[in-house]
């Protein structure tokens, strides 16, 4: 049980970094795009295709469970070579050919069987792509432009955790938000983006998490960043200072857990996830206008590793173990629930109509995104995947454990 239970655990990384701020239409900017909501509008992304309706594949330099972000006609996406420990930032165009390549020298160091030494995914904005990796040496976050050139690193010191690392930053207005909650000294860090200074660090009480955070906007007032962690609950931390907004302590305190998937935000309501495999899983809502109370909890058929979905006013839940929940996104009243097969450690996206996930065994499967169970489509992609999709000016991108291909876009 304890190696079933190691076996999600680490995976947080698998799924997440980017910006938090808005972006255009052709731009993908952290994990599950914009503020991490998975959702897309296009109406090109086509539900079944067989292998002459890809527009292009091409092998990586090494494998990781990163997803791909991009900034216009640019395509950024990392990679890990298991045997030397280093990193690779690999830049491409949306044609498939390879722009550029960094290469980070690192040293193997222990992590989980699932884990990956790119399991970070990075995060863009106009000027730098931004990119997490840590061992028990160092914590990076380094800023390369457009061409790959290193503009600033900062080392926030070593970093602790038996499966390995995963967190992943985002983008707010002039700020580099990372999640530093870890084993050893475990903090909230805000760096400038164009220098790299230190603004701001919020010391945590946790252990390892690997939650990407997001953003709150309400309707009258400043912005505020969602974090979530098993032993914090579900946090509000003001962008310009630093402070604590407000915090609630939502997670079941019976049995230790941890945050994997990652909170999203549905007008007023924020959900968070947290669990531990074979004990308890939760994903919690809480209202964060009205003094953050609890508005609902599902525990059946919650997942631990993937991020919840909302989209046309439903909650979509994906578990690691293909249990899908379809739920009323304002009151957590389920409206079905069944099995996929495979299993799953990418979370899922909408593009239009239909929800898109990619899963262990290397099926892409596509399910309506409506009150009805229906799958419409089940492609093999030759090869496993722990990682989240991207789309962006109407093309979705998959990367598999070795490779990145794009489908879709046309009309």
């Amino acid at each position: 049980m304890r190696r079933m239970q190691a076996k999600s655990i680490f995976i947080a990384g698998l799924l997440g970094l980017v910006p938090a701020s808005p972006v255009l239409a052709q731009e993908w900017t952290r994990f599950r795009g914009p503020n991490g909501t998975g959702v897309s509008p296009a109406t090109t992304i086509p539900t079944r295709w067989t292998d002459k309706d890809v527009n292009w594949k091409i092998r990586l330099p090494g494998v990781g469970h990163s997803s791909p972000v991009l900034w216009t006609q640019r395509i950024f996406v990392t990679a890990g070579e298991e045997r030397t420990g280093k990193r690779i930032v690999l830049c491409l165009d949306t044609q498939g050919k390879t722009l550029w390549t960094r290469t980070f020298a690192g040293t193997p160091h222990r992590q989980h069987e699932d884990n990956s030494f790119a399991s970070a995914t990075p995060a863009v904005d106009e000027r730098h792509v931004y990119l997490c990796w840590g061992t028990p040496k160092e914590f990076l976050v380094v800023a390369l432009d457009h061409d790959g050139n290193e503009k600033w690193r900062v080392d926030l010191g070593p970093y602790q955790a038996g499966h390995g690392f995963g967190a992943s930053p985002i983008v707010h207005d002039d700020l580099v938000i990372v999640p530093n909650e870890q084993d050893g000294t475990s903090a909230l860090v805000a760096l400038d983006r164009i220098k790299g200074d230190v603004r701001w660090r919020v010391p945590r009480k946790s252990r390892a998490s690997y939650a990407t955070p997001c953003v709150y906007q309400p309707k009258n007032g400043p912005a505020q960043l969602i974090f979530t962690s098993y032993e914090h609950g579900i946090t509000s931390v003001d962008p310009k200072t630093g402070r604590t907004n407000w915090e609630v302590d939502v997670f079941h305190k019976g049995h230790v857990e941890s945050a994997i998937g990652s909170p999203i935000v549905h007008g007023d309501l924020v959900l968070g996830a947290c669990g531990w495999l074979g004990v308890r899983k939760e994903v919690i809502a809480v209202r964060a206008a009205n003094a953050a109370k609890i508005v609902y909890k599902l525990e059946k058929g919650a997942p631990l590793v993937t991020t919840p979905l909302i989209a046309h006013g439903l909650l979509f839940l994906w578990s690691d173990q293909g249990i899908v929940t379809c739920a009323e996104a304002e009151s957590g009243k389920v409206v079905w629930q069944e099995r996929v097969d495979g299993g799953y450690y990418g979370s899922p996206v909408c593009a239009g109509k239909h929800m898109y996930c990619m899963s262990r065994e290397g099926d892409l499967v596509v399910l309506a995104a409506s009150k009805k169970l229906e799958e419409v489509g089940r492609m093999s992609l030759g090869e496993g995947s722990h990682a989240t999709p991207a789309i962006a000016d109407g093309v979705m991108y998959l990367r598999t454990f070795s490779h990145l291909l794009s489908v879709g876009g046309k009309k």
